[in-house]
C-alpha cells in the first residue's frame, strides 16, 4: 500500500563514458546498431555525406513565434533565449526518422553500415552511455520549480557548436529526440519528435551561432524515452551519445505554454 511517497522515478543515469578525439578519429562508424570511432571508414564501406541546411526544408507542426520576450546570459554555460508563441497548445508532430525527415532539420541518419565524417571545432568529446527516465522531459530549468517533476513540459530546445551523435541503442524501444527549425525573421518555428528506430542514429554538427542565418535547426534529447510511455514493464531507455563533456556554450530557447507529444502512426 502506497504511504506518503512513491519509489523516485529515474530521471538520468550516466553509466558509462569513453573519450573521442574526432582529430584522431573523425569517421563515425554505425557498427551493426552500435556507435564507433575510427581513424578512417571500413574497407568497403562508403561513407554518406552529412546533410546540408537548406532552409526551404519545413516539417513538422508550425507555431507562430510571437517575439523575444527575453534573453538571459547565463556567462559560462551559454544565452537563454525566451519565445513567445501564438498557441493554446505547442504540439510536437510525431515522424518516423528518415533521411529526408532528418535533413529538414539539418541532421544525418546514419542506419547500421553506414560512416559519416565528423565535423567538430574541439577534440575533447565524450561518447557516454544514459539511461533516460520517462519523466525526465517533465522537469523546467527555467520556471523556479526545482528538481520537481512536472505535469506538464515546456519546449525547451538548443544548438551549440559541437556536434552530437544520439544512438538509438536500446534493444527493446526506439529513442525518441525532439527538434525544431526556427526562422527568426519569419517568426516561425516547426517542431518533431524524431523516433530513431532501434540501430540507427543521429548526426548533427556543430551549429554555432552565426549571424544572418536564416533558420537554426535546435535539439534536445531529454524526451528520449517517449518510447517508454505505456510500457508498464519499462520506464527508462539506453542510448549512447556524443557530446563535449565539459566546456560546451550552449543557446537555448524555450517556451512555457504546455506542449503535446504522441506515438507516429
Amino acid at each position: 500500500m502506497v504511504t506518503e511517497h512513491l519509489d523516485p522515478p529515474v530521471f538520468e543515469i550516466d553509466r558509462a563514458s569513453q573519450a573521442v578525439d574526432p582529430s584522431q578519429t573523425p569517421w563515425f562508424f554505425n557498427d551493426g546498431g552500435f556507435p564507433v570511432y575510427l581513424a578512417e571508414p571500413p574497407s568497403g564501406v562508403t561513407p554518406i555525406d552529412a546533410a546540408p541546411t537548406d532552409p526551404r526544408l519545413a516539417m513538422g507542426c508550425e507555431v507562430i513565434v510571437s517575439g523575444v520576450s527575453a534573453v538571459k546570459d547565463c556567462q559560462l554555460y551559454g544565452i537563454e533565449t525566451r519565445l513567445g508563441f501564438v498557441a493554446e497548445t505547442v504540439c510536437f508532430e510525431p515522424l518516423w526518422a528518415t533521411h529526408m525527415i532528418a535533413a529538414a532539420f539539418g541532421i544525418t541518419l546514419v542506419e547500421p553500415g553506414q560512416a559519416v565524417r565528423l565535423e567538430s571545432p574541439v577534440n575533447d568529446l565524450a561518447q557516454v552511455e544514459y539511461e533516460y527516465g520517462v519523466w525526465a522531459g517533465h522537469w523546467s530549468p527555467y520556471q523556479n520549480t526545482g528538481n520537481r517533476l512536472l505535469s506538464v513540459v515546456c519546449t525547451d530546445l538548443e544548438h551549440h557548436d559541437f556536434p552530437h551523435v544520439f544512438a538509438s541503442t536500446d534493444a527493446r524501444v526506439p529513442l525518441v529526440i525532439s527538434v525544431g527549425r526556427y526562422w527568426p525573421a519569419l517568426g516561425r518555428m516547426r517542431l518533431a519528435d524524431l523516433w530513431v528506430p532501434q540501430g540507427s542514429a543521429l548526426y548533427i554538427p556543430p551549429k554555432p551561432a552565426l549571424p544572418d542565418l536564416e533558420c537554426l535547426d535546435l535539439h534536445n534529447n531529454r524526451n528520449s524515452a517517449r518510447a517508454c510511455w505505456g510500457n508498464i514493464e519499462h520506464d527508462t531507455i539506453l542510448t549512447h551519445t556524443l557530446l563535449q563533456p565539459t566546456g560546451g556554450f550552449f543557446h537555448w530557447y524555450w517556451n512555457a505554454r504546455d506542449t503535446a507529444h504522441s506515438r507516429p502512426l
